[in-house]
């Protein structure tokens, strides 16, 4: 196995490769302006450091947020770009279950990523492998009993330490952890959805590779159009 991870979901762009033991490579860039600008070198630089060529790449898994829809569709686009290249399927990964994944906890906690507005991306989880609420966004104010006396992962928490006081590491979304989630996914099986599922909670697993907005874009087109008559 060789499988290239790519996430752009939040101001990270990250990119790993994993073997199905280890990541080979791996590499982020924290800048929300240039994900475009930052994605594809950070590819090559992986590949190069790796040893390989993109064509030895035989699994494509990508971040789908939630995050910002700008940039969100870069590494969707990206990732179903080398997949249609290569002709392989591109599995998507919830963007909070990688953080979650990389957190290690083994007790409740949140997490919470930026999703500007004021608001957070936010989901809770039993412990790393165990999310118990689908992804939501919300203003921070509003969660504050719902999360109370939790530990919380991601730049939300960090952002909003009045209702995240026990904000941790990490900050920021690592492709080499959404890698590994992905690995031990396909190593149990196939990341089909189960495990804590089964008892309503919805368990991490694979997801089309399509874009987690949770709210709609602020570009929107507009409902009546101006009416102009000849004169």
């Amino acid at each position: 196995m060789l499988l290239l991870a790519v996430d752009t979901a939040t101001p990270a762009v990250t990119v790993a490769l994993h073997d199905g033991g280890s990541v080979l490579a791996a590499e982020s860039d924290v800048d929300a302006r240039r994900h475009g600008e930052l994605l594809l070198p950070a590819v090559d630089r992986v590949l190069a450091e790796a040893g390989v060529k993109l064509d030895a790449v035989t699994d494509l898994v990508v971040g789908v947020g939630p995050g910002p829809y700008t940039g969100l569709r870069v590494g969707i686009v990206t990732a179903l770009t080398f997949g249609s290249a290569l002709g392989l399927p591109v599995r998507g990964l919830s963007t909070l279950d990688g953080l979650a994944y990389a957190s290690g906890l083994d007790t409740p906690f949140v997490v919470a990523t930026d999703a500007r507005r004021k608001e957070v991306y936010w989901a809770r989880y039993a412990d790393a492998r165990t999310r118990l609420t689908e992804p939501a966004v919300d203003r921070p104010a509003d969660l504050a009993e719902t999360v109370a006396g939790l530990p919380a992962v991601g730049a939300g928490a960090v952002l909003y330490p009045e209702v995240f006081p026990d904000a941790r590491g990490p900050e920021h979304q690592s492709a080499a952890a959404l890698a590994a989630l992905a690995a031990a996914l396909l190593a149990d099986g196939g990341g089909a959805r189960g495990g804590s599922e089964d008892a309503g909670h919805p368990a991490p697993g694979f997801l089309p590779p399509l874009p987690l907005y949770l709210r709609r874009p602020d570009a929107q087109v507009p409902k009546n159009y101006k009416v102009v008559t000849p004169k």
